[in-house]
């Protein structure tokens, strides 16, 4: 007799906590088979997608990517995450959000969205927070992590700055976003690092770049203690723009670039992060249009599980029984 499984564990399951064994290939899809809720009572962490994609200045089709990132985790559901030492998903009590509302016409959301959302621009993602926080990438939302924890130090792995001008406070995309969180003092570039770009903009704001050339000539390890060094004990929001990977790595997307990071290097400086003070991250621009064989969605899927463990690591949350 077959093995019986619990299926569609994404509205069936009652528990927060453990991993459990069902078909990747079948059933409603969550983040990591974690249950759809807006009920955040008891809850570590919040997962939530955000289909949205209305301001790109390239390729669209990255509102189609936090869908493409639930149904690659399903392929880690199983067991155990492999990264850290750290059960992250037995201990931690996770919940995947509902998606949050978007009209596609409206490019900083509507009123019914909810306000962590009403500036996301261009960028679709799946994100974790705690929840009683508030991603970083949409301006709005920004103003209430500072108010619960002051400027923020940001960790950016992109191809892009993100920095563009726009001195008239009119331009609204994914290419103005950290221009404004700097200049409007909710980021602080002298707590802050940008990691693989490589695309010209002379204007650093501030921040530290770790350019793709400089990652390719150091090893992960030192990556990572020059961005420990640089956000220190800070509040640190991540954010994981895809096309920081080489587009050999990750093709889904709307603006890749040649000459970036392979997944290895992306994902031993992630764990050599251990021990930052996480309080919120997310992937963005993975646009299944453009994929090949879904790697990219696999790639979104597995940085977004190591996020998951930076945090649980250093909230001690796998030392839990």
């Amino acid at each position: 007799m077959d093995q019986a499984f619990d299926n569609d564990q994404a509205i069936t399951r009652a528990s927060l906590y453990g991993t459990a064994a069902e078909p990747t290939y079948a059933g409603i899809t969550s983040f990591m088979r974690r249950r759809y809720s807006r009920d955040l009572t008891g809850v570590d962490l919040a997962i939530s997608g955000v289909p949205f994609d209305t301001a790109t200045s390239n390729r669209p089709g990255s509102r189609f990517g936090p869908r493409a990132i639930r149904a690659a985790s399903t392929q880690s559901a199983w067991g155990a995450a492999f990264s850290l030492g750290v059960r992250s998903l037995r201990p931690a009590r996770l919940r995947r959000l509902r998606r949050l509302p978007f009209r596609p016409r409206h490019a900083a959301g509507h009123p019914g969205a909810d306000r962590g959302a009403r500036h996301a621009h261009s960028r679709s993602r799946q994100r974790a927070a705690d929840p009683g926080r508030r991603p970083l990438h949409q301006l709005s939302a920004a103003q209430g992590a500072c108010e619960k924890h002051g400027t923020l130090a940001l960790i950016h792995f992109d191809a892009h700055s993100d920095t563009w001008p726009d001195e008239e406070g009119k331009r609204i995309d994914h290419g103005t976003m950290f221009y404004h969180a700097a200049r409007g003092g909710l980021v602080d570039p002298a707590r802050s690092v940008q990691v693989g770009l490589r695309t010209t903009n002379d204007n650093v704001m501030g921040f530290q770049v770790l350019d793709a050339r400089e990652v390719h000539r150091s090893i992960p390890e030192q990556i990572a203690e020059r961005i420990r060094a640089r956000v220190g004990e800070h509040p640190v929001y991540l954010t994981f723009d895809i096309d920081c990977l080489d587009p050999a790595f990750a093709p889904g997307t709307g603006t890749p670039v040649c000459g970036g990071l392979c997944s290895h290097q992306a994902l031993e400086i992630l764990r050599g992060l251990r021990g930052i003070n996480l309080v919120g991250m997310d992937v963005v621009e993975v646009a299944p249009p453009y994929d090949n064989a879904e790697v990219t969605a696999l790639a979104g899927a597995t940085l977004a599980m190591e996020m998951i463990c930076l945090y649980a690591a250093r909230h001690k949350l796998g030392e839990r029984t």
